[in-house]
Protein backbone atom coordinates (compact mmCIF):
# COMPACT_ATOMS: atom_id res chain seq x y z
CA UNK A 1 0.00 0.00 0.00
CA UNK A 2 1.44 3.52 -1.42
CA UNK A 3 1.43 6.40 1.48
CA UNK A 4 -1.46 7.50 -1.04
CA UNK A 5 -3.45 4.76 -0.84
CA UNK A 6 -3.31 4.54 2.72
CA UNK A 7 -4.22 8.41 3.58
CA UNK A 8 -7.22 8.57 0.81
CA UNK A 9 -8.17 5.29 2.18
CA UNK A 10 -8.44 5.42 5.49
CA UNK A 11 -11.63 6.61 7.13
CA UNK A 12 -13.00 6.71 11.00
CA UNK A 13 -14.94 3.54 11.88
CA UNK A 14 -17.44 3.49 14.22
CA UNK A 15 -18.61 -0.26 13.77
CA UNK A 16 -16.54 -3.04 14.51
CA UNK A 17 -16.68 -6.90 14.39
CA UNK A 18 -16.23 -8.91 17.58
CA UNK A 19 -12.62 -10.13 16.64
CA UNK A 20 -9.87 -9.20 19.03
CA UNK A 21 -6.79 -7.05 18.15
CA UNK A 22 -3.84 -9.14 19.03
CA UNK A 23 -1.53 -7.30 21.32
CA UNK A 24 1.27 -8.58 19.11
CA UNK A 25 -0.38 -6.54 16.20
CA UNK A 26 -1.20 -3.46 18.31
CA UNK A 27 2.59 -3.51 19.10
CA UNK A 28 3.45 -3.21 15.36
CA UNK A 29 1.33 -0.53 14.74
CA UNK A 30 2.65 1.82 18.06
CA UNK A 31 5.96 0.46 16.83
CA UNK A 32 5.51 2.00 13.28
CA UNK A 33 3.56 5.04 14.88
CA UNK A 34 6.74 5.92 16.65
CA UNK A 35 8.13 7.10 13.53
CA UNK A 36 5.89 10.29 13.96
CA UNK A 37 7.89 13.41 13.97
CA UNK A 38 7.71 15.18 17.20
CA UNK A 39 9.50 18.42 18.66
CA UNK A 40 13.08 17.77 19.04
CA UNK A 41 12.46 14.66 18.41
CA UNK A 42 10.61 14.28 22.36
CA UNK A 43 8.61 11.55 21.85
CA UNK A 44 6.18 12.79 24.62
CA UNK A 45 2.86 10.33 23.32
CA UNK A 46 2.42 7.09 25.14
CA UNK A 47 -0.69 4.77 24.61
CA UNK A 48 -2.88 2.86 26.68
CA UNK A 49 -4.63 -0.32 25.55
CA UNK A 50 -8.17 -0.19 27.16
CA UNK A 51 -9.80 -3.55 27.12
CA UNK A 52 -12.31 -5.54 28.92
CA UNK A 53 -13.92 -4.03 32.29
CA UNK A 54 -12.11 -1.20 31.83
CA UNK A 55 -13.04 -0.65 28.19
CA UNK A 56 -16.67 -0.39 29.38
CA UNK A 57 -15.92 2.20 32.23
CA UNK A 58 -14.25 4.31 29.91
CA UNK A 59 -17.40 4.25 27.26
CA UNK A 60 -18.97 5.55 30.21
CA UNK A 61 -16.87 9.07 30.32
CA UNK A 62 -19.24 9.83 27.20
CA UNK A 63 -21.59 12.29 28.85
CA UNK A 64 -20.48 15.09 26.88
CA UNK A 65 -21.17 12.92 23.80
CA UNK A 66 -23.12 9.53 24.13
CA UNK A 67 -22.72 8.56 20.97
CA UNK A 68 -18.54 7.65 21.28
CA UNK A 69 -19.58 6.02 24.16
CA UNK A 70 -21.71 3.46 22.08
CA UNK A 71 -18.51 3.10 19.82
CA UNK A 72 -16.31 2.55 22.46
CA UNK A 73 -18.47 -0.71 23.18
CA UNK A 74 -18.81 -1.38 19.95
CA UNK A 75 -14.77 -1.69 20.13
CA UNK A 76 -12.87 -4.71 20.90
CA UNK A 77 -10.11 -2.29 22.14
CA UNK A 78 -9.69 1.84 22.67
CA UNK A 79 -6.66 3.17 22.98
CA UNK A 80 -5.86 6.55 25.42
CA UNK A 81 -3.15 9.05 23.91
CA UNK A 82 -1.46 10.42 26.24
CA UNK A 83 1.49 12.75 26.36
CA UNK A 84 4.05 13.58 28.49
CA UNK A 85 3.12 17.29 29.58
CA UNK A 86 6.18 19.62 29.89
CA UNK A 87 7.89 18.79 27.11
CA UNK A 88 7.04 19.70 23.70
CA UNK A 89 8.14 23.10 23.08
CA UNK A 90 9.78 23.67 26.27
CA UNK A 91 13.23 23.95 26.66
CA UNK A 92 15.23 22.61 29.28
CA UNK A 93 14.55 24.89 31.72
CA UNK A 94 11.05 25.24 31.62
CA UNK A 95 10.33 28.22 29.16
CA UNK A 96 9.03 27.92 26.45
CA UNK A 97 10.87 28.13 22.51
CA UNK A 98 8.17 29.92 20.91
CA UNK A 99 5.38 32.21 20.92
CA UNK A 100 3.30 28.88 20.92
CA UNK A 101 3.79 27.86 23.93
CA UNK A 102 2.38 24.59 25.15
CA UNK A 103 0.71 23.92 22.13
CA UNK A 104 3.48 21.94 20.37
CA UNK A 105 2.31 19.11 22.57
CA UNK A 106 -1.29 19.19 21.05
CA UNK A 107 0.63 19.50 17.61
CA UNK A 108 2.90 16.31 18.51
CA UNK A 109 -0.21 13.80 19.77
CA UNK A 110 -2.28 15.29 16.35
CA UNK A 111 0.46 13.86 14.39
CA UNK A 112 1.03 10.98 16.45
CA UNK A 113 -2.47 10.02 16.18
CA UNK A 114 -2.44 10.27 12.94
CA UNK A 115 0.40 8.06 11.93
CA UNK A 116 -1.29 5.34 14.89
CA UNK A 117 -4.11 5.51 12.32
CA UNK A 118 -2.34 5.00 9.30
CA UNK A 119 -0.82 2.14 10.45
CA UNK A 120 -3.62 0.19 11.76
CA UNK A 121 -5.54 0.52 8.65
CA UNK A 122 -2.29 -0.70 6.57
CA UNK A 123 -2.75 -3.76 9.12
CA UNK A 124 -6.72 -3.76 8.14
CA UNK A 125 -7.90 -2.30 11.27
CA UNK A 126 -10.19 0.75 11.88
CA UNK A 127 -9.90 3.28 13.74
CA UNK A 128 -11.75 7.06 15.21
CA UNK A 129 -10.53 9.20 16.87
CA UNK A 130 -12.53 11.17 19.59
CA UNK A 131 -12.21 14.13 21.62
CA UNK A 132 -15.61 14.88 23.38
CA UNK A 133 -15.18 12.91 26.48
CA UNK A 134 -15.00 14.03 30.18
CA UNK A 135 -11.05 13.73 30.23
CA UNK A 136 -10.86 14.39 34.21
CA UNK A 137 -12.70 11.54 34.41
CA UNK A 138 -11.51 8.97 32.20
CA UNK A 139 -8.25 10.29 33.07
CA UNK A 140 -8.51 9.07 36.77
CA UNK A 141 -10.03 5.88 35.72
CA UNK A 142 -6.77 5.34 33.82
CA UNK A 143 -4.65 6.47 37.06
CA UNK A 144 -2.89 8.60 34.55
CA UNK A 145 0.39 10.08 36.73
CA UNK A 146 0.38 13.97 37.18
CA UNK A 147 2.73 14.49 34.54
CA UNK A 148 0.07 13.00 31.80
CA UNK A 149 -2.21 14.81 30.13
CA UNK A 150 -5.34 12.27 28.28
CA UNK A 151 -5.33 13.72 24.70
CA UNK A 152 -7.70 11.19 22.67
CA UNK A 153 -9.67 8.28 22.86
CA UNK A 154 -9.05 5.61 19.75
CA UNK A 155 -11.38 2.83 19.57
CA UNK A 156 -9.26 0.38 16.94
CA UNK A 157 -11.12 -2.78 15.31
CA UNK A 158 -11.49 -4.78 12.68
CA UNK A 159 -14.23 -2.77 10.32
CA UNK A 160 -17.61 -3.64 10.25
CA UNK A 161 -18.61 -0.78 7.68
CA UNK A 162 -16.79 0.91 4.71
CA UNK A 163 -18.23 4.23 4.69
CA UNK A 164 -17.71 6.28 1.34
CA UNK A 165 -15.26 9.29 1.66
CA UNK A 166 -16.69 12.53 2.53
CA UNK A 167 -16.30 15.70 0.03
CA UNK A 168 -13.54 17.31 0.16
CA UNK A 169 -12.68 21.10 -0.43
CA UNK A 170 -11.01 21.81 -3.84
CA UNK A 171 -7.57 22.30 -4.06
CA UNK A 172 -8.04 25.96 -4.60
CA UNK A 173 -9.63 26.42 -1.48
CA UNK A 174 -6.72 24.80 0.17
CA UNK A 175 -3.80 26.11 -1.11
CA UNK A 176 -2.38 29.41 -2.10
CA UNK A 177 1.07 31.00 -2.83
CA UNK A 178 2.49 34.24 -2.27
CA UNK A 179 6.03 36.12 -3.97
Amino acid sequence: MTANECIRGRRSIRKFTDQPVSHELLAQIVETASYAPSWKHTQIVRYIAVEGAKKAALAQCTSLYPGNGKIMENAPMVIAVTIIKGRSGYERDGSFSTPKGDRWQMYDAGVAGEAFCLAAFEQGLGTVIMGLFDEEEAAKLLELAEDRELVALIPIGYPAESPAAPRRKAVEDLLSYQS
